[in-house]
């Protein structure tokens, strides 16, 4: 589990009253993240855009790659077989 920062956590109630100052402080990396707390404990996070983007990029990138390791490890007739379904789903 990823640990937080005292000054990283904001309550929801604290977050609904003043977001755009933690959004500044997301933005000008005065911290990298901020965890939103709900019920004692955190329930979301806010990240800057370049730090989301980052991310999702790493996960788009190991996604396809698991798809090249599956296919991999297919045989010949797998293959086929799989690549007739898909023809006809899109006829």
């Amino acid at each position: 589990m990823i640990t937080y920062a005292k000054d990283e956590m904001v309550g929801i109630t604290e977050l609904g009253k003043s977001l755009g100052n933690y959004l500044d402080k997301v933005k000008s990396n005065v911290h990298n993240k901020i965890a939103i707390i709900r019920r004692n404990k955190p329930e979301a996070v806010i990240l800057g855009i370049d730090e989301y983007e980052l991310l999702q990029r790493a996960y788009d990138r190991l996604e396809q790659k698991e798809i090249e390791d599956i296919l991999a490890t297919m045989s010949k007739e797998d293959k086929e077989v799989s690549h007739s379904k898909t023809k006809k789903t899109f006829l």
